[in-house]
């Protein structure tokens, strides 16, 4: 079995007492345009080993890294969530941050119900993306990628969106209904933004789901949905790390990479994970 950041991790480091807890979840069901999300988190896990320990200043593997086995993706999706929120569940209560490789972004649904059931307290989520998510179902599915955010949303979850550039009628009002905050790429990127300040009142537990179309094709192409007036790799890391000041990280995903054979984007993944540990230790 891969592990991640393997080359780098002393034996210490990458036991069963290391912080981080890497779970890979090759999921493909429900994408709708771009495929080879399943093969995602092996290619991050395999590119990770060309990192080098230190990020943004700190070494997130002296805290420890630990690799899981794959979750299996067969069967019925909400089986499939199932699984996925044992593990992130076991994972917080045992006081580790869970890191969800995928697989496309519906699995953030699952994982967040395990870290949820876990804290047993309200949590909000960060979401970096191209996308709102907030469709009730697409393509009769409500466990789809499309709608993730929706199923988190009526779970009430506080969302908190950066980045999105492309959404529906449907997403436009559900914002307003469920509250979700939100700076949009055009903003963002046309005033070069890197810093957004969250509500006041947005709750102090955080997960962070970040999809690799968040970014800009020209930073990131190997994805299902590429979407022109994306972010830049840098800003996307500095308004998750300005989100988390004052707020403790309980769980992260990096989602949506389908690699295309340009190990280009799959280190480009493998680097947002890393920095997304730094910041999880703020």
């Amino acid at each position: 079995m891969s592990i991640f950041l393997d080359s780098e991790l002393s034996e210490t480091e990458r036991g069963d007492d290391a912080l981080f807890r890497i779970i890979p979840m090759p999921l493909e069901r429900t994408v709708s345009y771009g495929s080879g999300t399943a093969k995602g988190p092996t290619a991050i896990i395999e590119a990770s080993d060309e990192l080098e320990r230190l990020t943004a200043g700190v070494e997130p593997c002296e805290k420890g890294i630990f690799t899981e086995a794959p979750v299996p993706c067969d069967g019925p999706l909400p089986e499939v969530m199932e699984r996925l929120a044992s593990r992130t569940q076991a994972a917080v209560e045992a006081g580790k941050i869970p890191v969800t490789l995928g697989g496309e972004h519906s699995l953030t649904y699952g994982a967040v119900q395990g870290v949820m059931r876990a804290l047993g307290k309200p949590i909000g989520l960060v979401q970096i993306d191209a996308h709102a998510d907030l469709r009730v179902a697409y393509q009769g599915e409500k466990h789809s990628h499309a709608s993730v955010m929706h199923l988190l949303a009526e779970d009430g979850v506080r969302l908190a969106q950066f980045g999105v550039r492309a959404l529906c009628q449907q997403e436009v009002d559900s914002r307003q209904s469920n509250n979700v905050f939100h700076v949009d790429a055009e903003d963002l990127v046309s005033r070069n933004l890197h810093a957004v300040d969250l509500p006041d009142d947005f709750p102090e537990l955080v997960y962070v789901s970040y999809d690799v179309d968040g970014l800009d094709p020209a930073f990131m192409p190997a994805t299902g949905t590429p979407v022109p007036g994306g972010l830049n790799y840098f800003q996307s890391m500095h308004l998750v790390e300005h989100a988390l000041k004052g707020r403790r990280c309980v769980g992260l995903d990096v989602v949506e990479l389908a690699p295309d054979g340009n190990a280009a984007w799959d280190f480009t993944a493998a680097q947002i994970t890393y920095r997304l540990m730094a910041a999880a230790l703020g």
